[in-house]
C-alpha cells in the first residue's frame, strides 16, 4: 500500500467528512480510494480503453404497451451472448422495471443497451458499465452439455 498526503481547506474537509458519514465510510482513505476508482473508470470508458465490460442495464416500461415485452425479450435473445441474467419486477398495474446484467465487448454491450432503450415505450433507461480485463482461463469449471469437462474461457476481472 502506498501512502500520500493531501491538504484540504477547512470547508472542503468538513464537507468531505459529511459525505463520508452519509455514505458509511469508516475513514477518509476508503472514500478517497472509491473516488479515485470512479474517476479512473470514467476516464478509461471516455477514452475507449475498456475493451471488455460487465454492466447493469436498468429500465422501466409499461407492460400494456403493444407487444413491448415481447420485443424486449426478443432483443435479449438476439444478444444471448451478452445477457447474463434479467431481473423483472412489477411496480404497479402498468409499469415494470427490469435490470439486465451484461458482459462482453464494451462496444457490443453499449449497442445492445442503446437498441433496447430506444424501443418505443421504454423509459428511464440507464447503463452502468464497469471495465474489466479479459484473461484467458484454461482450467475447468464444470461440464459441457455433452458431458465433457469445459476448458478455455474468459475470466473478466474488474480493473483497479
Amino acid at each position: 500500500m502506498e501512502r500520500f498526503t493531501i491538504s484540504l481547506d477547512e470547508d472542503l474537509a468538513i464537507e468531505f467528512d459529511r459525505l463520508i458519514a452519509q455514505r458509511g465510510y469508516r475513514n477518509r482513505s476508503e472514500a478517497v480510494r472509491d473516488l479515485l476508482r470512479g474517476q479512473l473508470e470514467s476516464s478509461r470508458l471516455a477514452r475507449g480503453e475498456a475493451r471488455y465490460c460487465v454492466a447493469n442495464l436498468s429500465y422501466v416500461y409499461n407492460h400494456h404497451e403493444r407487444e413491448l415485452a415481447e420485443r424486449l425479450t426478443e432483443i435479449q435473445h438476439q444478444h444471448h451472448d451478452l445477457t447474463v441474467s434479467t431481473l423483472h419486477a412489477h411496480l404497479d398495474h402498468e409499469n415494470c422495471i427490469e435490470s439486465v446484467i451484461l458482459k462482453g465487448p464494451t462496444q457490443a454491450v453499449r449497442a445492445f443497451a442503446d437498441a433496447l432503450m430506444a424501443e418505443r415505450g421504454v423509459r428511464h433507461g440507464s447503463l452502468n458499465l464497469v471495465s474489466v480485463a479479459a484473461e484467458q482461463g484454461n482450467h475447468t469449471h464444470g461440464y459441457t452439455p455433452k458431458g465433457k469437462r469445459s476448458g478455455a474461457h474468459l475470466h473478466l476481472k474488474p480493473r483497479s
